[in-house]
């Protein structure tokens, strides 16, 4: 039996709900739609008390540990993250510390961000994009920052971004089906797509 494709979305949102968590569900279903997944979706924010204190890796519980295993096993990551200071979050950082340094090699990654104005639209190419870079994964060609305005009641409603979203997604399709267990095998209808699993602590 052929293994669905294993996409996972990280959002290194600190508060629940979280604008970085829709934006990352969001982008994780316009895959989901076309595509036969097993999606899985981490919020950090619920492992914080988990991950406070725990340098290695050896020290971490349970439940973080099965989220890196998830983002290593990976056919697809998603990563969004809110920006603070000009960068992604600190939770954001400290988790992909703890990820294997060879365990995202040539793995397709679509890059978002949140923030409260445009003035942090460049954190994707001047803070994610060499984070990863790093990690020798593949970052799809376009990257998604959403501003406060662009959402209401945590759900994406602006146009612009909408389209966005279904083009870097769009685009990002040659390297998702290359990263599927068989190619050819995994096309399934909608109506059979599991809903998004969510790890908390």
């Amino acid at each position: 039996m052929v293994r669905a494709l294993r996409i996972v979305a990280v959002s290194g949102g600190l508060q629940r709900p979280s604008k970085a968590a829709a934006l990352a569900r969001h982008l994780m279903d316009l895959i989901t739609s076309e595509m036969a997944c097993e999606p899985h979706l981490i919020e950090l924010g619920a492992l914080t008390p988990a991950m406070a204190g725990c340098v290695w890796r050896s020290q971490l519980p349970v439940a973080v540990e099965r989220a890196l295993a998830l983002v290593e096993q990976a056919d697809v990551l998603i990563v969004t993250t809110p920006v603070y200071r000009g960068a992604y979050t600190g939770l954001f950082k400290h988790f992909f510390d703890l990820v294997h340094q060879d365990a995202l090699i040539d793995k397709p990654v679509l890059l978002a961000a949140t923030g409260g104005s445009e003035r942090h639209a460049l954190v994707i190419d001047h803070q994610l994009r060499p984070l990863f870079s790093f990690f020798q994964a593949r970052t799809l060609p376009l990257g998604i920052y959403a501003t406060d305005q662009d959402f209401v009641d945590y759900r994406l409603q602006s146009q612009a971004l909408l389209e966005r979203a279904r083009l870097a997604v769009a685009r990002a399709w040659p390297l998702i089906r290359l990263s599927a267990p068989v190619a050819e095998s995994v096309v399934a209808p909608i109506q059979a797509f599991r809903a998004p699993e969510s790890i908390t602590a």
